[in-house]
């Protein structure tokens, strides 16, 4: 597949053409979950009035106006992991480098220019994804990134979870893994969902600020309480 045909998202494409383009690149996703322009195009094929919605509410508020005007940054160049790991344990710096040392992976990187406010909350949900993980305790296997999805899915409402989702769950139904049963899987996913629903929006919040932060406290602050 070239870049002309994945990535050429038109002005005011058609919900069948922002289908068709959310399709491609997730497909490319599987094969290349990092990247940066796949990432970027998927999750602008579906989301765009859900980011303008957003942006429209943030405008409102003192603090919503500052996120929009000093656009904080969470990829890779702006975190010093080494030096978070010195951070007291518990803390949400100390638990996100762990968090990256233990899955083995790397911070989120992107070479995107940011042309609107629409493209920032676009780069900001993708920076925040690995933060979610720390906050909701939701693992990174198969099932715990598709819980993730759902809990997304009732806190922003993005459409490109829903997309996600129903690839994820298609795919789990044919075949379960983590060992987790078809009935178990479908009562987390709604579990998941119904939590990110009853949480504080998590879009908007400084997490640059809170590094020292015990994670329990930003858990109790930012999450609703997970149901058994």
């Amino acid at each position: 597949m070239s870049d002309s045909q994945t990535l050429f998202l038109p002005d005011n494409a058609s919900l069948f053409t922002r289908l068709r383009v959310a399709s491609q690149c997730l497909k490319e996703l599987r094969n290349d979950a990092t990247n940066p322009t796949y990432g970027q195009t998927f999750n602008l094929s579906l989301n765009v009035n859900v980011y303008a919605s957003l942006a429209q509410q943030l405008q409102r508020s003192e603090e919503g106006r500052r996120m929009l005007s000093k656009r904080p940054s969470l990829t890779a160049r702006e975190l010093d992991l080494a030096a978070f790991e010195r951070m007291p344990e518990g803390t949400l710096g100390h638990e996100f480098a762990r968090y990256y040392r233990d899955n083995k992976i790397s911070p989120f990187e992107t070479t995107l220019e940011l042309k609107n406010d629409i493209d920032f909350l676009s780069k900001r949900y993708r920076e925040t994804h690995d933060l979610l993980h720390v906050l909701t305790g939701y693992g990174t296997d198969v099932v715990g990134e598709m819980e993730l999805q759902a809990y997304v899915l009732g806190n922003l409402g993005l459409r490109t979870t829903a997309l996600v989702l129903l690839n994820g769950t298609i795919g789990q139904l044919k075949a379960p893994q983590s060992g987790v049963g078809r009935s178990e899987y479908l009562r987390r996913l709604w579990a998941a969902f119904r939590r990110g629903s009853a949480s504080p929006r998590f879009l908007d919040f400084w997490f640059e600020e809170h590094w020292e932060t015990p994670v329990a406290t930003l858990r109790a602050r930012l999450c609703a309480p997970a149901q058994a």
